[in-house]
């Protein structure tokens, strides 16, 4: 599979064999021509760094066919499947298996909201996105994306997360929040204590 990590946390999938696109989060912080040629969309949550909604509505009005699949408290604004964890369906060539259950805390006072996790799965190679979550898989995971920095997060966690999860490679994603100065600290840590190799890769990058 193809895998274009774009602005923060948006995620784009091409099968190699099926030529199908399926993309992960496509929110307000990313780009505005995102979704261009989806056969699927996944959300994991409601906010809006993972889900514009007037950029996903427009999308489905011009191409109605494209699948939507997300936690059924999302589909009350649009149009969709509903997934819960322990779900697994096939989306754009992809097999998809839905994890996490809940956002990760920002603030005792501020109310959780579903957040699922999905790991996409070709046949050869499976990637996860956990959205804004750190739940771990029960599963094997080839590529992890790590989210980077967010009010909910602090770094020794993401380090966590990825000796949990034990991938082959990581990534970094949700990382619209920090500028260079900040990421060169992050991303130290992250290579020398998350147990696998890391990366963090500019916008718009195709994974290696």
């Amino acid at each position: 599979m193809r895998v274009t990590k774009n602005t923060h946390a948006c995620i784009r999938f091409e099968g190699d064999a099926s030529g199908g696109v399926l993309v992960v989060d496509p929110g307000a912080f990313g780009e505005r021509n995102a979704l261009d040629g989806a056969d699927a969309v996944l959300i994991t949550h409601e906010h809006p760094d993972h889900l514009d909604v007037e950029l996903l509505r427009a999308h489905l009005h011009r191409h109605p066919r494209t699948q939507v699949y997300a936690h059924p408290d999302v589909l009350k604004h649009l149009p969709g499947s509903p997934v819960t964890p322990g779900d697994r369906f096939t989306a754009a060539g992809f097999t998809i298996s839905v994890h996490g259950g809940q956002h990760a805390e920002i603030f005792p006072e501020i109310p959780r909201i579903p957040n699922v996790g999905f790991l996409i799965d070709d046949g050869a190679h499976s990637v996860y996105v956990p959205g804004d979550s750190l739940e771990v898989p029960d599963a094997t995971v080839d590529t992890l994306f790590v989210p980077f920095t967010a009010p909910w997060l602090k770094l020794s966690e993401s380090i966590d997360f990825v000796r949990a999860v034990k991938p082959g490679r990581a990534f970094a994603v949700h990382d619209g929040l920090v500028n260079a100065t900040g990421a060169k600290v992050y991303d130290g840590h992250l290579e020398r204590f998350s147990g696998c190799e890391y990366r963090h890769l500019p916008a718009g990058s195709v994974l290696p």
